[in-house]
């Protein structure tokens, strides 16, 4: 017959499982709107208290968003149960409850489940997440065709369909950074696109390893000497989305910003027009300014900051006319 120590010990024990399987119960549960509800509308920009990711704002960037958000269910449910079942062996078989260790070296079932199940895990995540890459692979009917470079250490843009020659986007220095910039992240001359627009990225490298990457956008393909990598996006709404080089690419890596701009098709149409036919010097800046709104008064000052300067013929190489 059990004491009453014994049966203190039992009952304790007993709240204790019943206890830990609510708070699983209820994580689980609540795991799913939880995580939706710490989503947020961004552009790439740093968010005060800013958690999760963005909700994107191509069919891509959702589908990468709710990936994410099926395998933070399965990781939370796998770190509840490993808790649960550590918990139950530390307080079932300590030393007071069993003085005398078992000698049991083998059970066939738990072995078969323990190879079984996570094996399962792995194809629930796997057959999800290869439909998703091939999906990003490659569009498959492009209305148009951008064409990356990256550089030490700024990015080149070409529009070869609209007749945009290729020009350069470097980071806007310390000194200039304008109320309606940001530090790190505005640059110069963006890459302008239209919205509701199915369009091809051909990208490479032009002299080491660079890496694109626009969360929002759900893109991110790695920039190749040598080699040319392509993917695609169709951005839905109209905005400003900022991404950043995240490949380690030499010590001014950190100053190597993206700045996109999505806007409709006829503003595009107008901005590529003015781009090939303007009469200004420096016609990538006319079509800024009269398109985008884009404030360029300080670029005819000189920069103080040195540390962040273009490098050297970086500012040479940005569009005069198309031939």
């Amino acid at each position: 017959m059990m004491g009453p120590l014994g049966l203190l010990k039992n009952l304790r024990f007993a709240k204790l499982r019943v206890a830990a399987f609510m708070a699983a119960l209820t994580g689980i549960i609540a795991g799913a709107p939880l995580s939706s509800a710490l989503a947020w509308e961004g552009n790439g920009t740093p968010v005060p208290w800013q958690l999760d990711l963005p909700s994107g704002a191509t069919v891509i960037g959702r589908q990468l968003a709710s990936f994410h958000q099926e395998l933070l269910i399965i990781i939370t449910a796998i770190t509840v149960f490993v808790f649960i079942l550590l918990a139950y062996v530390a307080i079932r078989f300590r030393r007071s409850a069993n003085p005398v260790p078992t000698r049991t070296t083998h059970n066939f079932t738990i072995e078969v489940i323990w190879t079984v199940v996570p094996v399962l895990i792995l194809a629930v995540i796997a057959f999800p997440s290869f439909k998703l890459l091939y999906y990003m692979d490659r569009a498959e009917k492009p209305e148009m065709t951008l064409k990356i470079t990256g550089h030490q250490w700024y990015w080149n843009y070409e529009l070869p369909d609209q007749k945009v020659e290729e020009y350069s986007s470097n980071l806007i220095p310390d000194d200039k950074i304008g109320p309606s910039q940001i530090r790190l992240l505005s640059v110069d001359y963006p890459l302008v696109v239209p919205v509701d627009t199915t369009i091809q990225i051909l990208i490479n490298g032009a002299d080491v390893i660079h890496s694109w990457l626009v969360g929002d956008l759900g893109v991110q393909k790695s920039a190749f000497p040598g080699r040319t990598n392509e993917t695609w996006m169709k951005i839905d709404k109209e905005g400003t989305y900022y991404g950043q080089c995240t490949q380690i690419c030499g010590d001014r890596h950190g100053y190597m910003p993206i700045e996109v701009h999505a806007i409709s098709k006829e503003k595009f149409a107008q901005w590529t027009d003015l781009v090939q036919h303007s009469t200004a010097k420096d016609k990538m800046r006319d079509a800024n300014e009269k398109v985008l709104g884009l404030d360029y008064k300080w670029m005819d000052s000189p920069s103080k900051t040195a540390e962040v300067a273009p490098p050297a013929g970086a500012s040479d190489q940005r569009v005069t006319a198309s031939r």
